[in-house]
């Protein structure tokens, strides 16, 4: 077992269930007018609650509905940007999320949620939708240079007890394993779902924060990273024109500092083509499990 899956198997393991389509584990039904019914299913949780990205998908899934009801076709609003904040894990079960449109513009509009369950907001979010449009445009960035997924060894992500990492397919080419006490807070690599979906906003925010964070190959011990606040920023319509096809796509995440308890993470999302689909930067707690402390 590499250090990277021994890391997803050492984390808290509930039960694995069987796997399923992602567009079906984060399909959101209308239900009334700015009001959409979710089922969380743990095959995308981690520890004691589901991984910030399906939650994150889930908000993003219902307010693109929200928009599609009055943008849609030539009309079209994709999403530009996400954010959501994590004020309590969600349990595994039917939940609500709630809606506005905060603004309704022609060609641009912004939509905020919230995620509620048994009475309880479990996650607030806000995005932006935007339609293409003519304008000056350049592109300086840089995919990083590392093996393709098929020259480097892929985890065998079946053994893993955590629910969320099993629902892909994963090869590390980017930094060290975690808790090897490494120089640099750098990790990812090529990742794809199993059940082989082409890409969409939704799929990138989830698997934008499925990789192990990077502050953990510094460390020596084990640790826990619980997100507080994620955001995503998607520069492109998704799937990229000429992209249709399911494929591999590289996660990078880094981050530069961790103190006081907390850091704040940067990752991007890669074609195997060298486009770049989406960017996020997250703040989380990092802190050492309670049996360590002890």
């Amino acid at each position: 077992m590499t250090g990277a899956l021994k890391y997803f198997a050492d984390a808290l393991q509930p039960t694995l269930t069987e796997k399923t389509d992602f567009q079906t584990d984060t399909t959101a039904t209308r239900i009334a007018s700015g009001l959409y019914r979710v089922e969380l299913t743990d095959r995308w949780w981690v520890g004691r609650g589901p991984n910030g990205g399906y939650t994150a998908a889930l908000m993003l899934q219902a307010m693109s509905e929200a928009v599609s009801e009055f943008a849609s076709g030539e009309d079209r609003q994709p999403a530009r940007s996400l954010s959501v904040h994590f004020l309590g894990p969600p349990q595994v079960g039917k939940a609500e999320i709630e809606t506005t449109v905060e603004h309704k513009g022609r060609s641009t509009s912004f939509i905020s949620a919230r995620l509620i369950q048994d009475g309880q907001v479990k996650a607030k979010g806000m995005s932006v939708f935007s339609a293409e449009r003519q304008g000056p445009s350049f592109d300086q960035t840089s995919m990083p240079d590392v093996p393709s997924p098929e020259d480097g060894q892929e985890l065998d992500t079946n053994q893993a007890p955590v629910p969320v990492f099993s629902q892909y397919r994963a090869v590390p080419v980017i930094g060290g394993v975690p808790f090897s006490n490494g120089p640099r807070a750098e990790t990812g690599g090529w990742m794809k779902l199993r059940d082989e979906q082409p890409m969409s906003a939704v799929l990138a925010a989830a698997m934008l924060d499925v990789w192990f964070p990077a502050p953990f190959v510094t460390l020596s011990e084990r640790a826990q990273a619980p997100t507080l606040e994620y955001t995503v920023h998607f520069p492109r319509d998704l799937p990229v024109a000429g992209e249709l096809d399911p494929d591999w796509t590289l996660v990078r995440l880094v981050t530069d500092e961790a103190t006081d308890g907390h850091f704040s993470e940067d990752g991007e999302l890669w074609s195997r083509n060298g486009t770049l689909l989406a960017r996020c930067r997250q703040i989380a707690l990092l802190r050492y499990p309670k049996e360590q402390l002890s």
